[in-house]
């Protein structure tokens, strides 16, 4: 057979070298011998990838590498191989899609890339489309069990608990998603049992399983009932979106779900729910609070935005009854959550300092928020804040106008844009409305300035800035606390 000779090694013209890889998901052992074939200069159309078992075999022991035992070594003086970040990312993802052609479409990105090292960003390129829509569809994956595995308590023979959960993921993704399970659930012994393999964690190591069958799992447990009660407690007729819900939910994760089954009566019912509660709000006349208390109960129990479902407690006003000064923030932080009151994060700190440095003492003012609850985002263990929307602040404006009524400041401040809306139900410039007050139509003055949280979150030149600029709005309010005291 005719060879071409390359710094001293032959290789055979048109051979063509077959990969058998351990497992389906190996990305690193696909990276090592891709890496291999580039530096030997073995075209994409001289290779073929090769997953063991099936797609279904995802814990295959290790065999010999068939075909491995005939790859040529790269010479000693192959260039490196070039890619980039962005093709590492998405070839991470992709290597996990079920699409028996992944491997080989890697390698020929690979290839490509040694000519055209910017070839990742053209999107009309039909590879990086392909690659792009393999790691989308695998994200989506990992996104749903994240979402949908519940695990159900059983007990040991020893009398220790143990969860267990059923998935049925579309791609390789259970050996990847496992240390998200095990953060999340670090303290607990449980096992995921899918089609495509399984596995377990003890509290200290992780171990992986055959793949494994729906009766393997435990059916439903006591603890399912009060979820269910739960979720039909939540469900919101009034937001309700069927598509929307189907995208996020597809049905196919239901039977897993305790509260699924509870699903379509819930959307049966729901336009009639939704009229019921429309009519209840027309019916009911509130009375307006009389006490700071009575707020503070009220807002509690309320649930008129979505924002009171979150799980989260209602944070009341403090400070004293018939302030001066009332100052008003967007909504309670985390910290705030968990202590059930304004101002006692990272913000409401930065806010003590700069109220001592204006000569504004804390305790004579009364302190709040346009938002009564916490609203955020997980990401991971954190809750994350996200800010209300102008919908939000107008519902929760009921309680904010109660609590003025009942204080009757000469002064408020409103720190940021969220808290001024909630005072003025329109929407200001904190830029262009921070120069003058704004006479209420009580006859008190609302002093606008930017929320301490946006001075945490900012460096350097811009810091300092902004920081000079609210000592200065602080000290204007201090100066009208002073003549109206005088």
């Amino acid at each position: 057979m005719a060879t071409q000779r390359r710094s001293g090694q032959n290789i055979s013209l048109g051979a063509h070298y077959a990969v058998h890889l351990p497992t389906p998901d190996d990305f690193a052992f696909w990276r090592e011998r891709a890496r291999g074939l580039i530096q030997s200069d073995i075209p994409p159309d001289r290779v073929s990838w090769i997953e063991p078992g099936g797609t279904g075999d995802l814990f295959a022991s290790e065999s010999p590498l068939r075909g491995d035992k005939r790859l040529p070594a790269p010479p000693a003086d192959a260039p490196a191989v070039r890619t980039s970040q962005r093709f590492l990312t998405l070839a991470r993802s992709a290597a996990l899609h079920t699409d028996p052609a992944r491997f080989g479409l890697l390698y020929r990105m690979l290839w490509r890339l040694q000519q055209n090292s910017r070839l990742m960003e053209d999107k009309a390129d039909l590879d990086v489309r392909r690659i792009e829509e393999l790691a989308k569809s695998v994200r989506r994956d990992a996104h749903k069990m994240h979402a949908f595995v519940r695990f159900r308590e059983v007990e040991e023979e020893d009398g220790t608990p143990h969860f267990i959960a059923w998935f049925e993921p579309d791609h390789h993704i259970v050996r990847a998603e496992a240390a998200f399970f095990m953060r999340r659930f670090a303290n607990m012994r449980w096992s995921i049992l899918t089609p495509r393999g399984s596995i377990h964690w003890d509290g200290e190591v992780m171990h992986e399983g055959p793949p494994a069958r729906r009766e393997d799992a435990p059916g439903d447990d006591p603890v399912e009932d009060l979820w269910r009660s739960y979720y039909a407690s939540i469900f919101n007729p009034a937001r309700l979106k069927v598509g929307a819900m189907l995208s996020e939910m597809p049905k196919k994760y239901w039977k897993n779900l305790p509260e699924a089954e509870l699903i379509p009566g819930l959307i049966a019912g729901a336009q009639a729910r939704e009229a019921a509660m429309v009519a209840a709000g027309k019916r009911e006349e509130r009375v307006r609070p009389s006490t700071l208390g009575d707020v503070a109960q009220g807002a509690a129990a309320c649930r008129d935005c979505p924002i009171a479902d979150c799980g989260t407690r209602a944070v009341a006003g403090e400070g004293p009854p018939q302030a001066t000064l009332m100052i008003v923030g967007e909504q309670p932080g985390d910290q705030e959550d968990i202590h059930g009151r304004p101002f006692v994060g990272p913000a409401g700190q930065l806010l003590n300092q700069h109220l001592t440095r204006a000569g504004i003492d804390r305790k004579d003012a009364y302190l709040t928020n346009a938002v009564k609850h916490f609203k955020f985002v997980y990401k991971g263990k954190h809750r994350l804040h996200q800010s209300p929307g102008a919908k939000e602040i107008d519902t929760c404006r009921w309680w904010l106008d109660a609590e003025r009524a009942i204080v009757q400041p000469r002064i408020v401040l409103a720190l940021g844009a969220s808290a001024a809306r909630g005072m003025l139900g329109r929407t200001v410039s904190v830029s262009k409305a921070r120069d003058a007050p704004i006479m209420l139509d009580d006859g008190a003055e609302l002093w606008v300035t930017v929320h301490p949280s946006y001075l945490l979150r900012l460096d350097g030149d811009a810091r300092a800035a902004q920081t000079e600029l609210f000592t200065a709005d602080l000290a204007r309010v201090q100066e009208r606390l002073t003549q109206l005291a005088g």
